[in-house]
């Protein structure tokens, strides 16, 4: 009999390694990675590790053949910034890559006649605001608005989100005999901030990337305006949320993409904050045009009241929390310690 597990991709990844963690303290189900990228020692100990593309036929049915997939979060993905550069190689990892995985969820929700969750974390670049003024109008966006993309790795997203969709409720709805369907969900993410990984490519890591930079006292050139605004989280609530979507009870979850936040701040105030912890951090603002535009067509907050009202999510880290306990201390240590 094959053994049920979890599977993730992009382990290695900021949100991974945080999940790892997390899901290896609450569930007693054995955990596989798939990751091109080789994992942490730290984290290679907690799980079954493969390392190998996920583009990789022969590894996944390898996988199948050897076990039961009950979950899959799927967050292997070509960031942001880097999608510009090489927008097809995106398309092929983000796109390619989720269709591949969602053929496997399906079979094996048919097998098993039983969903497998597939668990999909998308992203604040889903949206896409013409303007300032309308970013002005519109402060808090909700999940249906605005959805026009204008970045390779928001279109991917999106996109995704709607396979996802189609393979959750309308996947083989010709045939005569229907199979079980996969049950899909996913989270539209606002920037996310790590105090354990270095920043990775994405177009919201400048906040990132200020504390990074003061802790080794290093000056920085921020590549956005002072003034622009956008959400964002802390890596512990950002795992929190992706668990409490898991478990939540299918009853509960009355749309397939919920937007989840924590706290929106301007370019200029994220650094006042960095500055209150370390004074001597040397910040000054050299927008890049390019990636600017790209910030600018984000909302300045999400609208989470459907997560709140379906499945009770609320954040445990705001604005004071998240620095004061758990982003300076720990990236003050990860510095201390080199």
């Amino acid at each position: 009999m094959r053994k049920k597990v979890i599977v993730i991709t992009g382990a290695s990844g900021e949100i991974g390694q945080a999940l790892v963690k997390s899901l290896v303290k609450q569930m007693d189900m054995p955990i596989i990675t798939l990751d091109i990228a080789p994992l942490p020692d730290d984290i290679r100990a907690l799980v079954i590790a493969q390392q190998g593309d996920i583009m990789d036929k022969a590894l996944l049915s390898r996988l199948v053949s050897e076990y039961e997939v009950d979950t899959i979060y799927h967050l292997a993905a070509l960031l942001s910034t880097r999608a510009e550069f090489s927008p097809e190689a995106a398309h092929r990892v983000n796109v390619e890559g989720t269709l591949g995985l969602l053929n496997l969820a399906a079979e094996q929700s048919e097998w098993r006649n039983e969903p497998v969750k597939f668990i999909f974390p998308s992203s604040i670049a889903a949206y896409g605001l013409p303007d300032l003024d309308t970013k002005a109008a519109y402060t808090r966006v909700r999940e249906w608005e605005w959805n026009n993309p204008r970045t390779m790795y928001g279109c991917n997203k999106l996109y995704c989100e709607q396979l996802g969709i189609y393979y959750s409720k309308y996947y083989r709805q010709l045939a005569v005999d229907l199979p079980v369907m996969l049950d899909f969900r996913c989270l539209r993410f606002p920037g996310l901030i790590s105090a354990f990984t270095v920043p990775s490519g994405g177009t919201s890591d400048y906040g990132s990337e200020m504390l990074h930079y003061a802790a080794q006292n290093k000056p920085y050139s921020c590549f956005v305006r002072e003034d622009v605004r956008i959400p964002f989280m802390a890596m512990p609530d950002a795992v929190k949320s992706l668990l409490m979507l898991t478990n939540a009870p299918k009853s509960a979850v009355k749309h397939s993409v919920y937007n989840v936040t924590s706290f929106s701040l301007s370019a200029a105030e994220f650094r006042d904050w960095v500055l209150k912890f370390f004074p001597d951090a040397q910040i000054n603002f050299q927008p890049d045009v390019k990636r600017q535009a790209i910030v600018d067509s984000w909302p300045a907050d999400l609208d989470d009241s459907a997560a709140c009202r379906n499945w009770n999510w609320q954040p445990d880290y705001d604005i004071q929390r998240s620095f004061a306990e758990y982003l300076v201390p720990n990236i003050r240590n990860m510095y201390q310690k080199d």
